[in-house]
């Protein structure tokens, strides 16, 4: 098996049944994206959503809002999202680092590289990757927990995240001229989605249950 199989047997078990958005992630290729990535670490994207609402009732809803606002406001605000302190000050610490070394969320998407992002306070690869492909439209392919945990289900053991997102990207590259008209951001940004999604449905515990997948 290479990721593309892998990637056609997600497609045909209709892990994508509902596309809450065109790339899957919420509001894609805006900077709550961004605000997204720092308050799902560690909670379910539900308990995000509330904190979302919460910060456009609030009209707290652009990096510069957001990089010069209250902090203790702030975290009253996205308190449903857990470790509030922690990720307000990580928000509005990451925010205001966009602003100040881009100026605007469209520099930022134009010009920022994984090497800055990583050099963040509380940004990570998975965070990193998940800016570059969700929010600023790069050919990055993200990986999570659940990547690991469906491919460790074939029999599959990777050493850290390059190595699984290498393995990823070389089935995809090797079969590109298979897509019809897709964009390497659109199948890379998508593909993570099945991902989650297929895992969210078939796991139980840290064990996914790939039967289904036909293999």
């Amino acid at each position: 098996m290479n990721s593309f199989e892998l990637l056609e047997a997600l497609q045909k078990n209709n892990a994508l049944k509902t596309l809450r958005d065109p790339l899957w992630w919420p509001r894609s290729c805006s900077f709550w994206v961004i605000v997204g990535v720092i308050l799902t670490q560690q909670t379910k994207w539900e308990k995000v959503e509330l904190s979302l609402e919460n910060l456009e009732k609030a009209s707290i809803d652009s990096l510069e809002k957001l990089a010069f606002s209250d902090e203790f406001f702030l975290a009253t605000l996205i308190n449903p999202s857990g470790f509030y302190n922690t990720k307000a000050h990580r928000l509005k610490t990451l925010c205001k680092a966009i602003v100040e070394e881009f100026g605007n969320f469209e520099d930022f998407c134009l010009r920022v590289d994984r090497d800055w992002l990583l050099a963040q306070k509380g940004i990570g690869e998975e965070s990193a990757d998940s800016i570059l492909c969700y929010a600023c439209g790069r050919e990055v392919m993200v990986v999570d927990a659940y990547t690991a945990r469906l491919l460790f289900a074939f029999g599959y053991e990777f050493d850290d995240y390059a190595s699984i997102q290498s393995w990823l990207v070389e089935g995809i590259l090797h079969n590109y001229h298979k897509f019809e008209k897709a964009s390497l951001n659109e199948i890379y940004a998508l593909f993570h989605g099945e991902i989650v999604e297929f895992c969210k449905k078939n796991s139980k515990g840290k064990v996914v249950n790939v039967d289904v997948l036909g293999f």
